[in-house]
């Protein structure tokens, strides 16, 4: 008879960012566990606040099911002895199993005869395994973790109550000195405590002590009485998906409300008062209809609507403190100049061993120059890259970015136009940030997206450079989101500058500073691995294989964006039959390339036609090849290389290429050699699992 089945585990308030990833890990967990056991189900459903995480079995069977498993022994001539009759190994085997040896059975595996016994595994009853989901609690991780009073166990927050119920059942265990019981609590302010005598009772009996169990439906009210609010205001009031996922978890019931701040406060950049509202008290933005920012605001109550003017006026106060001393910040930062805050990046460290942030600057105004150069961009656009990357840093040092951390760039864009820099300019200082995140916005600008580039660049080579290398977790000055970023810029703006030939000019800057670095060796081989993983973590997000990906970046990463275009071409060909023979081909030049060193190829030693045929094709195509390549043009270069196949297969069925006279061997290697050093330009097509063979 099937059962219902419901564990809550209650908490002091976990912090919303644990929450959806906490949720996630217990539906996974469950749904494995289940599996994994034996228990059959109709469904599983999981709840979350900030004070619970909770999860609903519908249909549970009561008996775990019960399978047939075959266990293999030893070898048939190791289970029976000269006389016919079973061993001591056959007779322990069959005892391990629960068996006898009158259960024995033989069967022949790769030539061999082994003995086997089936065991019956009877199912238990799921009352009996129930108490072993305790495990699946203690095993969910989150960001950070703490202790509480004499406990050794190490959780998100103090465990406060467990809710365990097998129909009206109590499911017994224990979780840091907590027991199960069928209680579960409301609302921490308007709630009582919940006897649960039903599991399919337990969302109903919830919300009517003020708790709302589905994170969806707490997001829906708040969407909805946001959508009344803008009705009845008149207003628009943009929804930040990032900041309705975290309000959504820092409350219970949620009730929205709208306050107010003095008009006076709007002459602040509009950055300031967003950044104010939302990330400082997780407030939504209002707007007119004309979408100019009003001097109101939108907050989410954790409760009901009872006194909601008086909650209104109290978060009123408090950002119309905030608000001020933001407004202080602004007006005494415009004291001052751009000058006065670059002196003052001398006196603050980047890195105890790179230097100060004055340092870091002057290091990306010159590998900007460098990419400028490289890039052969407009003197104009040359100079703005210049003079951004020079004031890049400036707004670190005044009053509001101090404050609000969240605005470096974006302050550094409003001040650098307000002290009489240009437009471009001050947008290449806020753009040199991006993208903030690995999947953020990338610069929209050429100047913006040198700078970044130079910026991040000289970030992580010179970490590395003196051994700060990301391990696991561990990744403290963002090198990783650093390089994505690098890399995404590169194929979004489709600059043929390879990334090896930029972190050539980063090195021999550092190269020409005191820094103590690591021997270049060293650094050379640390930026390699760590650039590869990059790549090959945004190219499998492009669905591409991992074979393909240490194809095309086996000589090296190059110019992105073309390599990119390579793996995406080489993922779609390795399906197609049509391209089989010459893949084929291609490939057996690759496997025979490399037998001697030998590159130098006389003609005159040429025996066969097949021979003279392949090297005559070869040189007609090169010329075709090389443009193709240095054009980055994927198609057409795998397009020229297909001409060569079926020489290729003609030379293999024609000529004996490890021939007992030894010019003429090496002559035929040497063709294979340089015929493999062009292939190789476009991938190592070896290191592909070609799956037209299967």
């Amino acid at each position: 008879m099937a059962k219902n089945v419901l564990f809550e585990v209650g908490l002091e308030e976990l912090p919303a960012r644990f929450v959806d990833d906490a949720e996630k890990q217990l539906l996974e967990k469950t749904i494995t566990w289940l599996n994994e056991t034996r228990i059959s189900f109709e469904d599983v459903t999981t709840f979350s606040t900030p004070r619970r995480l909770s999860v609903l079995i519908r249909g549970m069977a009561d008996v775990q099911e019960t399978i047939e498993e075959e266990a293999k022994g030893p070898a048939e001539k190791i289970a029976i002895d000269e006389n016919g009759n079973w061993t001591k190994a056959a007779i322990g085997f069959t005892k391990g199993q629960g068996m006898s040896v009158e259960d024995i059975y033989t069967k022949e595996i790769k030539g061999t005869r082994y003995i086997f016994v089936k065991k019956r595994i009877e199912g238990k009853k799921s009352s009996e395994l129930l108490p072993g989901f305790k495990e699946i609690i203690e095993s969910i991780q989150f960001g950070k973790n703490m202790r509480w009073s004499t406990e050794t166990m190490r959780y998100a927050r103090p465990i406060r109550w467990l809710l365990a119920l097998y129909d009206k059942e109590v499911v017994p265990f224990e979780i840091a000195s907590v027991s199960t019981s069928n209680k579960t609590y409301g609302h921490r302010f308007l709630g009582n405590e919940v006897i649960i005598n039903d599991p399919l009772e337990y969302r109903a009996a919830l919300r009517n002590e003020y708790v709302i169990v589905d994170s969806k439906e707490r997001e829906q009210m708040i969407l909805e009485q946001i959508k009344d609010l803008e009705e009845k205001e008149n207003l628009l009031i943009p929804v930040d998906e990032d900041l309705l996922d975290e309000v959504r978890n820092l409350v219970e019931f949620p009730t929205v409300f709208i306050g107010s701040f003095e008009k006076k406060f709007l002459k602040l950049p509009s950055e300031v008062l967003i950044t104010s509202m939302k990330e400082h008290q997780r407030y939504f933005p209002a707007m007119s209809t004309n979408e100019e920012l009003l001097p109101k605001f939108v907050g989410v109550r954790n409760g009901d609507n009872k006194s909601i003017e008086n909650v209104a006026k109290g978060n009123e106060k408090v950002l119309r403190a905030r608000l001020s001393d933001a407004e202080f910040f602004y007006e005494e930062d415009q004291k001052n100049s751009i000058d006065f805050y670059l002196e003052k990046l001398q006196r603050v460290v980047f890195q105890e061993k790179l230097g100060t942030y004055a340092d870091k600057v002057s290091r990306v105004v010159t590998i900007t120059n460098h990419l400028c150069k490289m890039l052969d961009v407009e003197e104009k656009v040359a100079k703005n890259a210049i003079r951004a990357a020079e004031i890049s840093k400036f707004d670190l040092m005044t009053n509001m970015v101090n404050e609000f951390t969240e605005l470096q760039g974006i302050i550094g864009e409003k001040y650098a136009i307000l002290f009489g820099e240009n437009q471009d300019v001050a947008k290449t200082i806020r753009e040199h940030y991006l993208p903030k995140q690995a999947n953020g916005d990338l610069p929209d600008s050429i100047p913006g997206s040198i700078v970044s580039i130079a910026d991040k660049v000289d970030t992580i080579v010179g970490c590395i450079s003196i051994g700060l290398v990301p391990t696991g977790s561990q990744d403290p000055y963002g090198l990783r989101r650093q390089a994505t970023g690098i890399l995404r810029i590169l194929s979004d703006k489709k600059w043929s500058i390879s990334l090896e030939s930029i972190l050539n000019i980063v090195k021999s800057v550092y190269a020409n500073t005191d820094i103590q670095l690591q021997d270049n060796a060293t650094i050379t081989k640390a930026l390699n691995e760590f650039f590869q993983l990059r790549t090959t973590f945004l190219l499998k997000e492009d669905d591409i294989e991992t074979d393909i990906i240490h194809s095309v970046t086996a000589k090296e990463i190059g110019v992105f964006d073309y390599t990119e275009k390579k793996a995406a071409l080489l993922s779609q060909k390795r399906n197609e039959p049509a391209f089989k023979p010459i893949q084929e081909a291609l490939v057996r030049v690759l496997n025979l390339a490399g037998k001697t060193d030998e590159m130098k190829i006389n003609s005159t030693l040429f025996e066969t036609e097949s021979e003279k045929i392949l090297y005559s094709t070869f040189q007609e195509i090169v010329p075709d090849y090389e443009k193709a390549n240095k054009e980055l043009d994927a198609d057409l270069s795998l397009s020229i290389l297909s001409k060569l196949a079926e020489p290729i297969h003609n030379f293999f069925d024609n000529t004996m290429v490890m021939a007992n006279d030894e010019k003429i061997k090496n002559n035929r290697l040497a063709l294979l050699n340089t015929i493999a050093a062009s292939i190789k330009e476009f991938a190592d097509l070896s290191l592909i699992e070609w799956k037209q063979h299967q």
